[in-house]
């Protein structure tokens, strides 16, 4: 009787088994949605998707195509200004040490960001914070993870005068470059005069960051009516991403951000990796632990991920969302008693996705992640 008992039961579970593993074999999603009825929602104009599910007061925008790269690409390019800054930005003599450039950390070979933790500075000294991808720079409304600069011509001091970067003294670099003819020469081409003062490199480094974009991937044809650019995988994920796992309340967009800060439960506070992120500039608490939303463009060439560079694998981190991470998130008595313990956005759910689900929105980061320009390095820089 038990051994009938036994094979019955297996018999079940492979049964079972056979069905949910062939879901996607007779034209149905991990979710048990009909394929065809999910192209039949998708392939048209995207203003004919089905809404998305967003929490009230979400600001989001829809999704958007890339276009083609610019027909003046190359005149861009042959900028007098953006020659200098491409010039300034791999030249390692910005630096203190005259060892490090701008592109020691956003390599052009690894999508402009550096494939580390964090970014490794002058004298080997290690930042806190992973590099972020330079890539469609132009788009972005503030910059840093947290935030603290709201122009790239801002922006560029901060790397290049910080001890654990480049450390080099800002007042100190236009002497330096003035020493070099061949520098002053460039200077005079982009602005009419040959004696270089800080604001020509910032705004040089800053012309040439804005020319830094994404290649149009699978998903930006598929926007585009090619639908057969996404297999059923990627467009479950698409719809996943957009109803069930929630990411589209910060993800939204052409650049899939909505260009805003949250805290997702990665404060780590009181511990080792600390970081209060956007509070170290506003100072208010309701800060604390909010980061920038990254773009989701290229998001499968930028790992590691977050900003301690903590995630490198892409099913772990969509675990982490799909857990809600407010278990870290700090009870009223907590914060009463402590005004800094940190808050997890309420954007934060815990999700139940299956594994399968977890796989279609991974593959789907995939389609929107676009063939990597590795634009060359100068040939020689600029001396005399």
């Amino acid at each position: 009787m038990k051994k009938m008992k036994f094979f019955v039961a297996t018999g079940l579970l492979a049964a079972f088994s056979l069905l949910h593993f062939s879901f996607r074999e007779i034209g149905y999603t991990s979710g048990g949605i009909k394929i065809d009825s999910l192209r039949s929602l998708y392939e048209r104009p995207v203003a004919q998707w089905p809404k998305p599910n967003l929490d009230s007061g979400v600001k989001w925008q829809e999704f958007k195509a890339l276009p083609d790269v610019d027909k003046s690409y190359f005149a861009i390019m042959d900028q007098p200004e953006v020659v200098l800054g491409k010039n300034l930005f791999f030249d390692p003599i910005l630096s203190g040490s005259n060892q490090i450039s701008c592109s020691s950390c956003h390599n052009p070979q690894t999508s402009w960001a550096d494939k580390l933790s964090v970014s490794i500075g002058h004298d080997h000294a290690s930042g806190n914070r992973n590099t972020p991808s330079l890539l469609n720079v132009r788009e972005r409304k503030t910059f840093f993870w947290d935030g603290r600069a709201t122009t790239l011509e801002d922006q560029v001091k901060s790397p290049i005068e910080a001890h654990n970067e480049m450390a080099m003294n800002l007042k100190d670099l236009p002497k330096k470059l003035n020493g070099i003819k061949a520098y002053k020469e460039l200077v005079k081409k982009a602005y009419g005069t040959d004696k270089i003062v800080f604001d020509h490199v910032a705004k040089a480094l800053a012309s040439f960051q804005r020319t830094l974009t994404s290649r149009r991937s699978r998903f930006d044809r598929f926007l585009d009516g090619e639908y057969k650019q996404l297999s059923d995988k990627e467009l479950e994920g698409l719809h996943l991403f957009r109803t069930k796992a929630r990411c589209i309340n910060c993800h939204n967009g052409q650049y899939l951000t909505d260009e805003s800060f949250h805290n997702i439960g990665l404060t780590y506070y009181k511990r080792k990796y600390e970081d209060l992120g956007r509070y170290n500039v506003t100072k208010d608490p309701n800060d604390v632990g909010k980061f920038r939303t990254p773009s989701l463009r290229d998001v499968m060439n930028t790992n590691p991920w977050m900003h301690n560079g903590l995630f490198d694998n892409i099913t772990g981190l969509l675990n982490i969302y799909n857990s809600g991470m407010q278990m870290n998130t700090a009870t009223a008595a907590q914060k009463a008693a402590d005004p800094l313990h940190p808050i997890t956005d309420p954007l934060m759910k815990k999700l139940n996705l299956s594994k399968e689900e977890i796989q279609s929105i991974a593959a789907f980061l995939e389609s929107i992640t676009a063939t990597q320009y590795k634009m060359q390095r100068p040939e020689k820089l600029p001396r005399d």
